[in-house]
């Protein structure tokens, strides 16, 4: 069952609108725009999230995030060849 919807007019630049309109595919536009203010919201959650613990806990130092990204790469790298192995 799908959620209710709503009808809204919104204003944006011409160009982001027909670049939407084109990659919207047979969703439709309406769609692809709401798939993107649903991403918006996460991200924006997600900064409220950041925040709310780097005012407790202090701010993420650039070292620890750079460590975090490595072994977010390494772990996608076994998975990739893991993935190549079993096939």
């Amino acid at each position: 069952m799908s959620e209710p919807t709503g009808k809204y007019s919104i204003t944006m630049p011409r160009d982001i609108a027909e670049a939407a309109k084109a990659r919207s595919g047979p969703s439709g536009l309406s769609a692809y725009v709401a798939a993107a203010v649903a991403r918006q919201i996460e991200r924006d959650n997600l900064n409220e999230l950041i925040q709310v613990a780097e005012a407790e806990h202090g701010p993420i130092a650039d070292e620890e995030i750079q460590a975090l990204r490595d072994q977010l790469y390494q772990a996608r790298q076994q998975q990739t060849r893991g993935g190549a192995n079993a096939a």
